[in-house]
């Protein structure tokens, strides 16, 4: 999501602010990546075009069956992840969210297909429609092979911009990312650098 200017019209703002993002580095915590700066996931059809952004489901995938009890239970499985990757950093136990993950995860993920264009090339599809609840079970999953494994989970960081709740991977050259984005909080915390600056000259 890039910064917003000042010379941005409402309606560009809007879409900006609640523009999904999948720069976490992983689908759990892109998850819970959906509650900043305001609750990205406000509706089934979001819901629909995250699961297709994190790459769940392929695009065009039918979900017949997803409603309101979809959307609740995204939600609810994002506040459990959040609560182990939070506590995970702060070297905290969080077993009631752990035992609500490691359930959800116990439910097998959509089985992929590949299936062959007129062109000769292979995209995937899934076998079925799938269902919430292998829907779940893959972020679920995601969660679990995330926390227990030793690199990975030695990568997790905390953004330090102003506020930023974003906990991310931090693969880059040298373990130096101090954002979950350049463009967002990295550029926030430019700008404030250079107003500060600015201030001391005035002073």
């Amino acid at each position: 999501m890039g910064a917003t200017t000042k010379s941005a019209t409402p309606a560009a703002y809007h879409s900006a602010f609640h523009e999904l993002r999948f720069d976490a580095g992983r689908t759990c915590l892109d998850l819970v990546a959906t509650t900043h700066p305001v609750e990205r996931l406000d509706g089934v059809r979001r819901l629909h075009d995250w699961l297709v952004g994190a790459g769940l489901v392929p695009a065009g995938t039918p979900l017949p069956g997803a409603d309101a009890a979809w959307l609740a239970a995204f939600r609810e499985l994002r506040g459990h992840i959040a609560q182990l990757v939070r506590a995970e950093l702060a070297g905290l136990p969080a077993d009631v969210a752990l035992a609500r993950v490691n359930t959800l995860a116990a439910v097998a993920p959509p089985a992929p297909l590949a299936v062959r264009h007129p062109d000769g090339s292979l995209t995937r599809a899934l076998h079925t429609a799938p269902g919430r609840a292998a829907l779940l079970g893959a972020v679920a999953r995601d969660a679990v092979e995330l926390l227990t494994d030793p690199v990975a989970r030695s990568l997790l960081r905390q953004c330090e911009g102003d506020s930023c709740p974003i906990v991310y991977l931090d693969t880059s050259r040298g373990r130096r990312r101090r954002w979950c984005s350049s463009e967002v909080c990295g550029n926030r915390e430019r700008v404030a650098r250079h107003r500060r600056r600015a201030a001391l000259a005035r002073a």
